[in-house]
Order: C-alpha cells, then sequence, then structure tokens
C-alpha cells in the first residue's frame, strides 16, 4: 500500500470514528424521536381501526336489513304459491334472489372488514408491546447514563482534586526549601558579622596593650625562660 492509499484509508477511519461519536452522543435524543414516531404511527393505526369498525358495523347492519328482506319475501313467494299464483311467485322468488346475491356481497365485504379488524388490532397491540418494551428500555438507559456521567463528573474533579493538592503540596515543599536557605544564609551572615566584631575587639586591646599580641617574640622568650627555670630546680 502507498503512502498515499495509507493516508486515505487513515482519514476514512478518522471520518468513520468522528461519525460514530457524534451518533452516539446524539443516540438517546434519536431514540426518543423514534419513540415519539412510533407513537404517532400508533395513534393513527387506532384512527385506521375506529374507521374500518364503524364500516365494519354498517356492514353488518345492512347483511340484517338484507337478511331480514329475505326472509320476509320468501314468505311472500310462500304466500302466493299457497293461493297458486305461480307468477306472483316466480316474481317474488326473482327478488329473493337478487337479494340473496346482495347478502352474498354484503357477506363478503363484511368478512373483508371483519378480518382487517382482527389484522390491525393485532399489530396494535404487538406495536403498543414493542412500544412500552422500548420505553422501559430507554428509561433504563437514560438512568444508566445519568448515573455514569455523574461518577465520571465525580471522577473527574476528584483527578483535578489531586492533582491541584499536589501541586500544592510542591509549592508549599518549595516555599518550605527557600525559606530553610534563606534562615541557612541569615545564621551564616550573623555568625561572620559576629566574629568580625570580636576581631576587631581584640586587635583594639591588643593595641591599648590590655592583652598579650599573639606570636609576641617577647612572650614566646618569657614563657622558654620559665620553663628553664623551672627544669634546673626540679
Amino acid at each position: 500500500m502507498t503512502v498515499w492509499n495509507k493516508l486515505v484509508t487513515a482519514l476514512r477511519g478518522a471520518a468513520h470514528e468522528a461519525g460514530e461519536t457524534v451518533t452516539d452522543s446524539q443516540a438517546l435524543r434519536i431514540l426518543d424521536q423514534e419513540i415519539r414516531d412510533a407513537d404517532n404511527d400508533l395513534n393513527r393505526s387506532k384512527e385506521a381501526l375506529a374507521e374500518i369498525m364503524a364500516k365494519q358495523k354498517l356492514a353488518a347492519g345492512k347483511l340484517q336489513t338484507t337478511q331480514a328482506k329475505i326472509t320476509e319475501y320468501e314468505g311472500y313467494a310462500l304466500k302466493a304459491l299457497e293461493t297458486q299464483d305461480e307468477s306472483l311467485a316466480l316474481e317474488v322468488a326473482g327478488k329473493v334472489a337478487l337479494l340473496e346475491a346482495q347478502r352474498d356481497e354484503e357477506e363478503a365485504q363484511l368478512s373483508a372488514f371483519s378480518h382487517s379488524v382482527e389484522q390491525l388490532r393485532g399489530a396494535i397491540q404487538t406495536a403498543q408491546s414493542h412500544i412500552k418494551r422500548l420505553k422501559q428500555q430507554t428509561d433504563t438507559v437514560k438512568a444508566t447514563e445519568s448515573v455514569q456521567r455523574a461518577q465520571a463528573t465525580v471522577a473527574g474533579r476528584y483527578s483535578g482534586s489531586q492533582s491541584r493538592v499536589q501541586t500544592a503540596l510542591d509549592s508549599l515543599e518549595r516555599i518550605k526549601q527557600k525559606q530553610a536557605e534563606r534562615g541557612a544564609r541569615m545564621e551564616s551572615a550573623a555568625e561572620l558579622a559576629q566574629s568580625s566584631s570580636e576581631d576587631a575587639l581584640d586587635a583594639k586591646l591588643r593595641a591599648a596593650g590590655i592583652t598579650a599580641s599573639a606570636g609576641n617574640a617577647q612572650s614566646v622568650l618569657e614563657r622558654l625562660k620559665a620553663q628553664r627555670s623551672g627544669a634546673k630546680e626540679g
């Protein structure tokens, strides 16, 4: 793979990761919207079910009316036969045949409505169950997200506070070290000043003849004479 191909692949990977990050950050918002859309679809399905059920009810009423007319005209045909009026009985029978054809159509229509109502009811119940479960899972996810976000905030603040505390302790140690160094310098300066003061005083005393000068030849000679005299007497 050439360098250019590697670069293109890397850029594609970065774009994919960025897209996933955006999608993940919006996941709950997208999920909420999908649930709202599902609720809206479910409401429209319920409205459609109500319309079909109304048509089913009307179709059942028409079928009942048609069946009642069939029964009525069959009675008329029987009475015509009883009076041996074949022509009238045949005419009534034709009416009954038309009503029976109408009844068959109405039965087919009612069956179609009933089948649609049954299917739509099952679909609505399934959708309601899915939406309910989805809402419960979403609530769980939201609660977990809130808890984890709180934990991350606490952990971040603790980590930051620990870092700040450590920085403060380091600064405190540096201050104490500087103070110790400054104190040592002040003590050294005081000792040097005291030593200089004592040297100056001793010099003044020697100059005034109050104290003997260190390394004076006369004092050394007198000490030696005293040692010699003491040795002879012994």
